[in-house]
């Protein structure tokens, strides 16, 4: 059963999420949240500055890593929205926070919308339209705005009600069913995905998020607007929505365990070797090359540039390590002795 191979997926991955350390786990958060709130917003095309939205994230977080930069208005928006949703993922969603969210979007307001509020469609219905003028394609027509109140009241009463499908069911549906609804004039889809990783947070009681369904829409996003379309314009039956949701998540979760292969790694690398003293200069020069981003190969004359240290006091690391059983030699030939880092299980 789809839903069951899912759940036993995302237990997995949390167990195993849970068991890293503590800066691991931290920074696993980080990468996810950066990633789901980046391409979020590419599905809408819309492309954030990811240093930007980083910083953003390690800001309200309270994480304290380098190299933090300035994120406008609009990132520290998103941000805004995608955090609040995962981090208080226990309180009820209703109108006011979906209004804040909203507001969140849109910082500065935007032309011809209105902002915290539902949408009114005083220029026409809400229509969710591609193609060049004269030849507009209608992909979807949305409830005229005097329905959105009782329409919204019945959505967010069962979006908040437990127990009688699984969470992960009501994650997808609560995003086919908000999407359908479409109630603000822009920022539907974005608001729709945060109301996903809401529901998901939910379904594991955690707010640490370590995968991104919305990086794995931006992944399938021909086939993710195709199924929306279909299921819109077909009868009720959402069993083809579910299905696509369903896999799609596991999916999203499978891509999450290999972006997080060097996390993994570097974890299991300093669990194995914790009762080796290291000094500063083997540690700087271990987690570069536990970090997948060393160029060429390790000499004792790249250590020493590296370190900022001597070539002897470099050789004098190497060979400690060497006698930890942490490098070993490499066999090929050449003019410098060169070193590769032993993986701890293999």
């Amino acid at each position: 059963m789809p839903l069951a191979a899912v759940r036993l997926r995302q237990g997995r991955l949390i167990g195993r999420m849970e068991a890293l350390g503590f800066p691991q786990r931290n920074e696993a958060m980080l990468q996810t949240l950066t990633l789901d709130v980046l391409k979020s917003s590419e599905i809408e095309g819309e492309i954030l500055n990811a240093e930007q939205v980083r910083s953003s994230i390690a800001r309200r977080l309270g994480m304290d890593i380098a190299g933090l930069v300035p994120a406008d208005r609009r990132v520290d928006g998103v941000v805004r929205m995608t955090l609040e949703a995962t981090q208080n993922y226990a309180k009820p969603l209703t109108a006011e926070r979906l209004f804040n969210w909203h507001t969140a979007l849109f910082p500065e307001g935007a032309a011809g919308i209105k902002v915290g509020f539902w949408r009114d469609d005083a220029k026409g219905p809400m229509q969710v339209v591609s193609g060049a003028m004269g030849r507009e394609r209608v992909h979807y027509e949305a409830p005229a705005s005097k329905r959105l109140n009782a329409e919204m009241k019945a959505f967010l009463e069962w979006a908040n009600e437990t127990g009688d499908i699984d969470p992960v069911l009501r994650a997808a549906k609560a995003h086919l069913w908000f999407v359908t609804i479409h109630p603000f004039d822009d920022g539907n889809g974005r608001i729709a995905r945060a109301i996903v990783d809401w529901a998901l947070a939910r379904s594991e009681n955690s707010s640490q998020r370590f995968y991104s369904m919305s990086a794995q829409i931006r992944r399938e996003r021909k086939e993710y607007y195709e199924i929306l379309e279909k299921t819109q314009k077909g009868t009720l039956d959402v069993t083809e929505w579910m299905s696509w949701f369903l896999g799609c998540l596991d999916r999203a979760i499978v891509g999450t365990e290999t972006a997080l292969t060097t996390v993994f790694r570097r974890d299991r690398f300093w669990k194995t070797y914790a009762d080796v003293s290291f000094n500063e200069r083997q540690r700087l020069i271990l987690n570069r090359l536990l970090d997948g981003n060393f160029e060429g190969k390790l000499t004792s004359s790249k250590w020493a540039k590296l370190a900022k240290c001597s070539q002897d006091t470099a050789h004098r690391d190497i060979l400690d390590l060497v006698e930890h059983g942490i490098l070993f030699k490499d066999s090929a030939g050449g003019r410098s002795t060169s070193y590769s880092l032993k993986d701890p299980q293999g």
